[in-house]
Parts: structure tokens; sequence; C-alpha cells
């Protein structure tokens, strides 16, 4: 398991997308601020504010050329049903092999039952960390306002 530090480029991860397809990290988002939210399953409370707060941003994300997408265990049947019931219109992944998203990623893994921590990355246009969130537990993650605050950040001294 090895932790995502700034600068580090974002491992290739492959995981099936809603809807078909596959999402395939960073390649998904390259040229692209991205935002990768892993989360623990459509039971998290957490991870449910979670991913409203990002819909809710997803205006001034895009404003600063930022992309957003989330992933989990969940099958795809479960995965839907969160989306709709919260009108997630960015892409979501599903049924997640946990092991190989922590061998690459250094996300926690609760073992029984087996779901992953809830773990999120900012990647710059070239698929670099930006930051690295990682929970061991129920709390700890990523909000809009950090992630917007950082990109504006990153951008203004950039320059």
């Amino acid at each position: 398991m090895t932790l995502l530090r700034p600068g580090d480029p974002f491992p290739t991860l492959t995981v099936p997308r809603v809807g078909g397809g596959s999402l395939v990290l960073p390649d998904d988002l390259q040229g692209h601020f991205g935002v990768i939210l892993v989360y623990r399953g459509q039971w998290c409370p957490y991870c449910n504010a979670q991913l409203r707060a990002f819909q809710r941003a997803q205006d001034k994300l895009a404003e600063l050329d930022a992309r957003v997408v989330a992933l989990s265990v969940d099958d795809e049947a479960t995965t839907r049903a969160l989306a709709d019931k919260h009108g997630l219109t960015f892409p979501l992944g599903h049924s997640a092999d946990a092991d190989a998203i922590a061998e690459a990623t250094g996300a926690f893994v609760n073992e029984d039952p087996k779901y992953l921590q809830s773990t999120g990355f900012v990647l710059d246009a070239d698929g670099r960390s930006v930051v690295s969130v990682y929970s061991s537990g129920a709390i700890g993650r990523l909000v809009p306002e950090d992630v917007i605050g950082l990109i504006r950040y990153v951008r203004e001294h950039a320059a």
C-alpha cells in the first residue's frame, strides 16, 4: 500500500461505469483538474452528504475546469439507485475491487463487510496528485468548498 503524495502521478485504475463502459482514471480527467471520490457505499450517511454536496457544487467546479468522479464497491443497481436518489450527474464507478484500489492508492479497506473507506484525491491537469485525503473510518473527507479554494490557490500560484 502506497499513499499518494503531492506531485505523484495517480495510478491507472479501471472500474465499471454506471450506464456502461468503464471509468479509466486518471485518463478520463486528463487536461482538467480532477476530483476522485472513493466512498464507502450507498448505506453511509456521510458519503451521501458528500456526494450531494459535490453535486450542488458542480457549476462552481465547472467554472474552474474541474471534473468529479466517484466510485465504490457497490454493484451497478445500487449505485444507479444512489445516483437517481440524489440526482448525481457526474460519472460513477461501481463494483470496484477494494483490494486493488487500496493497493494502488493507499485507501483503507474495511474487511467485514468489505468496502473502501472514504478517500479523496484532487489531481492537476496532468493527472498528478495535488492532495490526497485518507480516512480510516466514517468521518474525514474532501468537501467541495475546500477543493474549490485549493484549485483557485493552485491556479493563482502557478501563474
